[in-house]
């Protein structure tokens, strides 16, 4: 007779998640980036790590959990409101909760600013084959925060949402 064995449910792997961030949250005094977008999965991982840590005694929450998010000052004025006040809503629940969390809206520097570069510099505007907005607008205005971080702690721990697996489409 065989052993049934017992399926994973989705609660399961949510429980297992948050005890393993746990550990390693309590594992060393290394304090953690969050990169959020506000998409499904930036938001997994910022949920959570949340979950994780809002279960920790209040005597083990040494280290600073930075959660940053990117503003290209080039957004659709709606969606820049509802960043500003999905990190509003985090820093204001972290604080109420007295969790070690803290919101950041970084961006990049005027020299590096979209419309510098676009009509200043006279870069094309962005296409599939030509993206150098990116690495201007999000990528180093998101190293600068971390490696002023570092310098400050000597090292940061970087927590990113990333799927198992990709759809065919954007794989």
């Amino acid at each position: 007779m065989a052993i049934k064995e017992k399926k994973i449910t989705f609660q399961d792997r949510v429980e297992i998640s948050v005890e393993h961030i746990k550990q390693l949250y309590l594992n060393d005094s290394t304090p953690w980036v969050i990169g959020y977008s506000g998409g499904k999965d930036s938001t997994a991982i910022l949920q959570l790590t949340w979950m994780a840590i809002s279960s920790l005694d209040k005597k083990d929450l040494k280290k600073p959990v930075h959660v940053i998010t990117t503003d290209t000052m080039v957004e659709n004025p709606i969606v820049s409101s509802w960043v500003n006040s999905s990190l509003d809503a985090i820093n204001t629940s972290a604080q109420s909760e007295d969790l070690p969390i803290q919101a950041h809206l970084i961006k990049p520097s005027v020299d590096e600013s979209f419309w510098v570069n676009l009509i200043g510099r006279g870069y094309p505007a962005p296409r599939a084959k030509f993206r150098w907005c990116t690495e201007r607008l999000k990528i180093k205005p998101t190293n600068r925060f971390i490696e002023e971080k570092i310098n400050e702690d000597g090292e940061v721990i970087l927590l990113l949402g990333v799927r198992r697996a990709e759809s065919a489409v954007r794989s």
